[in-house]
């Protein structure tokens, strides 16, 4: 396996397991705060941005190396 193909399975698996982790920490925060519905659907929103961007940073890199 070539080192560029392990690298980029290993980014989208740790940065995939970290954004999991972020929703866990945003979930309990949520929780402890007592945010209520809108307040947790803000805070996931933010986080849901972030990952928008990855997503989409990655979609955008496959299409131009076609």
């Amino acid at each position: 396996m070539e080192p560029e193909v392990f690298e980029e399975i290993m980014i989208t698996v740790l940065v995939g397991g970290l954004v999991l982790f972020m929703a866990f920490i945003v979930w309990d925060l949520a929780k402890k705060s007592k945010a209520g519905r809108y307040g947790t659907a803000v805070l996931f929103f933010a986080l849901g941005l972030g990952v928008l961007g990855f997503l989409l940073k990655t979609i955008v890199l496959a299409v131009k190396g076609l």
